[in-house]
């Protein structure tokens, strides 16, 4: 399979999450994974998305799916504020927080995660889920 693409521009609303699970999953299935990989998928997408709505300063985000020979990668793209991301700590997990734990969550069920982000120009999540690789 040669790489395929599949862009979306979405409303920064919370409301449309469960539209791009629903999404997630399809392609997912299009792809070859077992349905142990597309709830994975479908977590991580959940939690990048959150961010990306809570964090935004522009109404929309963008997703990229990206149908590569050996798995998939998705994009989250927002034109937020931005953050320092050498401030990012691993969270407490014997304090845990309410919030604060979503790309800890999306680092533990992807295989790859690129993070990229500037103050005052919003975040890149970039994470990649490889077929027939265990955890």
């Amino acid at each position: 399979m040669t790489c395929e693409i599949i862009k979306m521009e979405i409303t920064a609303n919370p409301e449309y999450v469960s539209i791009i699970r629903l999404t997630t999953s399809g392609i997912a299935n299009k792809v070859g994974f077992c349905i142990d990989d597309i709830e994975d998928l479908k977590v991580a997408i959940s939690e990048a998305c959150t961010n990306a709505i809570k964090h935004s300063l522009d109404d929309r985000f963008t997703i990229i799916y990206s149908m590569i020979e050996n798995g998939l990668t998705i994009e989250i793209i927002d034109n937020g504020k931005g953050y320092d991301i050498s401030t990012v700590n691993e969270p407490d997990i014997d304090n845990l927080k309410e919030s604060g734990m979503g790309l800890f969550i999306i680092e533990s069920l992807m295989d790859d995660v690129i993070v990229e982000s500037q103050e005052g120009k919003g975040t890149s999540i970039k994470m990649t889920k490889y077929l027939g690789v265990d955890m």
